[in-house]
């Protein structure tokens, strides 16, 4: 198998420097273990060193002090607010420090323990970066690896930061961001290396859908390996021809799995673009390697072998977790459909198991070669046809494949998916897979690419599956070696990610924002809590002083749809529960006081002027002396009427308890004090509740906005330098 290792063909710069500033508030952790590949290979029980704790995404912990027993009195003893965006996290844990990935690239390192911050790091995002990805503020899962947190970026640099401060260590760009790559998740690391995918837009082309390895303490790139076969790749065939600059989509898009004997990275991919092969080369190549397996050599980026899930020809993509498990492979006729005559019975075989795509079909192979062992559906699917048990090359039912443009067709599931990036987990108590999966069809169309039909060239009406009892939600407890099912767990509302303990539990969270400990060999719910909003982030559970906490966050599902009846909120928060005899309201780690020069004031603000409040001299500028440009504020003003103006009004006539920002009430609070506290307290704290959650450029375009609407006269830009601003006095 050919592999596309083009790093020398990149243009990739290794930088020292900071794009953004770790805010700590002084504090530093100054003991802190460095993480080693054994570590990752071999986590400790009480940590949570990668997005599924091990390399072999099981999403099991061995941690048994909340068992089946106690769990009912399960409570929250910490809850933290997150930035504002599309949030599925997953914490890490590592010596009693939990490092999280919160929307738009602020990563925050917080005491596990009591909830306390840390350090926070907010990355400088690009602010045209929404004209050229979509939903770009995702952030899945950071890595750890020495002294280092290693992230993917939004504007498609890897970097890493110091864990004990929030730092900059070092950052690679991997691409320019304008050209079609998002990174939605973060790396695992093998070997040394940060292997990371990313998915990839139409206006990148073929060079922004790759698979990409890093030396983790460095940031220096090692290999690149295309997911679209091209050149020299004998596959190359398998495109009917299609020119290489129309070869489009065929992301990488969540997180790999892997066997450190083996050294193979396993990672799958995504449908290409547009989605219905008729506007391509027609359903008969196979366009690889869309929709695959690709096992990886670590070292080189080698794909060893691949295995085709499907042709595409929906948007049913195939990139979530392969479970590495080490068992027999005894498929029950009974239950599975599809079964490789030629297994050995009585051997244990090296198998990647799980439902690796959005079909809610299970895959069972060997790892070590790619041979197909068995497969079975889990949810009702009608787009695989057949597979053949001695090859694994599977048919597509032809009743949904599109032959003529417009023509509607039912496929099951939907483009949302059986499956989606809400993970299964497993547990070697029961030797069972416990994968959450929704119920859902659509009627599609294939429309015609001279219509300009949009990046996947169809069009879908989405439903819940008939006989599916009006249930979106369903968990199936799947055993690995039989293939059977043990039991099946409903609910109305859409399902959501899944852990498996030692103690006998599976955590499972719901779109409707309840959070559930379930027996693992029932289904039966022993524990639930309503957080009150989906349950979209990845759960962990960790040990810190001998008590074990399990962590989960919330956000916004983008399936609401299926379920309008039920409402509930979309606030992204971190939430820890433990046992009662962890206590709650724990101090946290010493915070050392900062206390900043005071200021002379009066209770008449107006008599708080720049004389008294700085000793030295005063300010160098007054507002009145004209210090923001006219575009700045006419930027401001947009940003102001998007993210200001229903609290504080268009005409800035404030909703009740807000604060009037013209006039002499707002002169009243400024007067004497300089623009950079302005600014600071802006940035900080708004929007309510979102302080921080907007680029700097667009709080210094506010700042002016608000000047000129005070009739401060236009003049040079306001600079962004905090200095420059703090030097500022608001006031003539």
């Amino acid at each position: 198998m050919a592999v596309t290792n083009w790093a020398a063909k990149a243009s990739l710069g290794v930088a020292i420097g900071v794009l953004a500033i770790a805010q700590a508030g002084g504090q530093t952790l100054s003991d802190f273990t460095p993480v080693t590949d054994a570590d990752i290979q071999n986590p400790d029980p009480a940590d949570w060193l990668s997005w599924r704790r091990t390399l072999d995404s099981w999403g099991y912990s061995p941690l048994a002090q909340i068992t089946r027993d106690n769990v009912a009195s399960l409570r929250m003893v910490w809850a933290r607010p997150l930035n504002t965006g599309s949030q599925e996290g997953t914490p890490l844990v590592h010596d009693g420090v939990m490092y999280f990935p919160a929307p738009g690239d602020v990563i925050e390192a917080i005491d596990a323990r009591s909830g306390q911050l840390i350090w926070q790091y907010r990355r400088d995002i690009p602010e045209d970066i929404g004209n050229y990805l979509p939903v770009w503020d995702t952030n899945r899962n950071l890595a750890i690896y020495g002294n280092l947190i290693i992230a993917n970026g939004a504007d498609d640099y890897i970097y890493a930061l110091d864990a004990r401060t929030g730092e900059m260590v070092w950052e690679t760009r991997i691409m320019d961001y304008r050209n079609g790559a998002k990174q939605s998740s973060g790396p695992i690391i093998a070997e040394g290396l940060a292997i990371t995918g990313r998915s990839c837009e139409p206006e990148g082309g073929p060079d922004a859908c790759v698979i990409t390895a890093h030396n983790a303490l460095t940031g220096e790139e090692v290999w690149r390996t295309s997911t679209i076969a091209r050149g020299d790749d004998p596959n190359d065939a398998t495109w009917g021809g299609v020119p290489l600059e129309d070869r489009q989509q065929v992301g990488a898009w969540m997180v790999a799995s892997y066997d450190p004997e083996l050294r193979l990275i396993y990672m799958g991919t995504s449908v290409s673009a547009p989605a219905p092969k008729i506007s391509l080369a027609g359903p008969d190549y196979d366009y690889l390697y869309h929709n695959s397996t690709l096992a990886l050599d670590v070292e080189t980026g080698r794909i060893v072998w691949h295995y085709q899930h499907l042709v595409d020809h929906w948007d049913l993509d195939h990139p979530f977790p392969r479970m590495l498990v080490d068992e027999a492979v005894a498929p029950d006729p009974s239950e599975v459909t599809w079964i490789n005559p030629a297994i050995e019975a009585g051997r244990t075989y090296k198998v990647l198991t799980g439902v690796p795509g959005k079909t809610g079909v299970i895959y069972t192979l060997d790892r070590e070669t790619g041979q197909f062992l068995w497969a079975r559906p889990t949810i009702h699917q009608n787009v695989v046809g057949d597979i053949d048990g001695a090859t694994g090359r599977v048919t597509v039912n032809p009743e949904t494949i599109f032959t003529a443009f417009g023509a509607k067709l039912t496929v099951c599931p939907a483009p949302s998916g059986g499956t989606n990036y809400p993970a299964g987990a497993y547990s070697p108590l029961t030797s069972t897979m416990y994968l959450t999966s929704n119920n859902s069809c659509a009627e599609m169309a294939a429309l015609d690419p001279a219509d300009n039909p949009g990046v996947y060239g169809m069009s879908s009406r989405q439903y819940i599956a008939p006989g599916a009892n009006n249930n979106v939600g369903v968990i199936h407890a799947v055993n690995a070696v039989t293939g059977r099912t043990l039991w099946e767990f409903s609910t109305r509302t859409g399902m959501q990610s899944l852990m498996t303990t030692g103690g006998g539990l599976l955590f499972a969270g719901d779109a409707d924002g309840r959070f559930r400990a379930m027996d693992q060999h029932d289904g039966a719910v022993l524990w639930e809590m309503n957080l009150g909003s989906s349950v979209t982030g990845y759960p962990a559970t960790f040990e810190v002083d001998g008590q074990q906490y399990v962590a989960v966050s919330t956000g916004r599902w983008l399936n609401d749809s299926f379920t309008p009846e039920l409402t509930h909120g979309t606030q992204n928060t971190l939430y820890v529960f433990a046992l009662p005899q962890a206590g709650i309201g724990h101090a946290g780690p010493y915070r050392a006081p900062i206390n900043p020069a005071g200021r002379l004031s009066s209770v008449d603000p107006a008599l708080n002027n720049p004389a008294l409040n700085n000793p030295g001299g005063g300010f160098a500028r007054h507002t009145a002396d004209g210090v923001y440009s006219a575009a700045q504020a006419r930027a401001g003003q947009a940003v102001y009427e998007r993210a200001c103006a229903a609290c504080h009004g268009v005409d800035f006539q404030p909703a009740p308890g807000s604060p009037t920002l013209k006039g002499g009430a707002f002169m009243a609070n400024w007067r004497g004090k300089s623009v950079g506290d302005l600014f600071a307290y802006t940035r900080g704290n708004m929007p309510v509740a979102a302080g921080g959650s907007l680029p700097d450029s667009q709080y210094l375009a506010v700042i002016a906005y608000l000047l000129e609407a005070n009739d401060f006269p236009a003049g040079a830009a306001l600079d962004p330098d905090q200095a420059m601003l703090a030097a500022i006095g608001i006031g003539e």
